[in-house]
């Protein structure tokens, strides 16, 4: 479980970072991923941000999960990029706002989504198969 909410906290860095160098919206990602909870007609700040967190917490948490233990740094960086074809190239389809979103960077997020992890679980963070 550590291994997933270390990852879950650290995976917005490189999508965050991108929005502050090119004056983006920092909270776009997060509304994106409220998007997903409360559907594409919502606009509102605090609702999305309030269904970001926990979903978002949800699917870090699952995929640590079943990420294998031994993955280490870069095999979970292997399976981050694995999940982030998955969400960016096929899911990503039925959610607008996260279609929306600049791609390099929410590839990015992804991959240090899973490195961390894998980094994690192979030093006994727990939380995978």
């Amino acid at each position: 479980m550590r291994a997933g909410l270390l990852a879950a906290v650290v995976s917005g860095a490189p999508s965050t970072a991108h929005s502050l160098l090119t004056g983006a919206d920092p909270l776009e990602a997060a509304r994106a991923a409220g998007s997903v909870v409360l559907g594409a007609r919502e606009r509102r700040t605090g609702p999305l941000l309030a269904a970001a967190v926990p979903a978002h917490l949800a699917v870090s948490l699952f995929w640590a999960f079943v990420m294998p233990r031994r993955a280490g740094v870069v095999g979970g960086a292997v399976f981050g990029l694995a999940v982030a074809a998955l969400d960016l190239g096929v899911l990503a389809r039925w959610f607008p706002r996260v279609r929306a979103l600049p791609l390099g960077p929410q590839v990015a997020d992804h991959l240090v989504y899973g490195a961390v992890a894998g980094w994690a679980l192979r030093s006994g963070g727990g939380g995978g198969s």
